[in-house]
């Protein structure tokens, strides 16, 4: 069997948490799972951003369903569990590996020191 070095990446970070400037700070938490139909990865996960009054900036998890809204007849209603927070908001996210991932939110994670001018 191959060594999938992206995963066993993500999986060494689990637990970890870190300030990374101007009050910010970040936990990850990723561990394997059997894989099923809702999380085919093998791997359930949690990255999150805070500020320094412990409120989520940001979020990429897999941890609950987000439902897509129903647009008109016939629409099949799509359940997928990765998503982002982002604020209040929650959108569907596009796991493509779990290097991607873990770079999708680094990218979060600079562009939010980048508009606080936290370097």
């Amino acid at each position: 069997m191959a060594i999938d070095w992206e995963l066993d990446a993500l999986l060494s970070l689990n637990g970890e948490v870190h300030e990374v400037g101007g009050g910010l700070w970040f936990k990850i938490v990723a561990y394997k799972i059997k894989p099923t139909h809702r999380q085919p990865h093998g791997i359930e996960y949690c990255l999150t951003l805070h500020d320094q009054d412990n409120k989520r900036l940001f979020g990429i998890d897999n941890a609950h369903a987000l439902k897509k809204p129903r647009k008109g007849p016939g629409y099949k209603r799509i359940i997928t569990f990765d998503h982002i927070h982002k604020g209040e908001k929650v959108k569907a996210y596009a796991y493509r590996s779990a290097a991607e991932l873990l770079k999708d939110f680094f990218d979060f994670i600079d562009a939010e020191k980048k508009k606080r001018g936290i370097k």
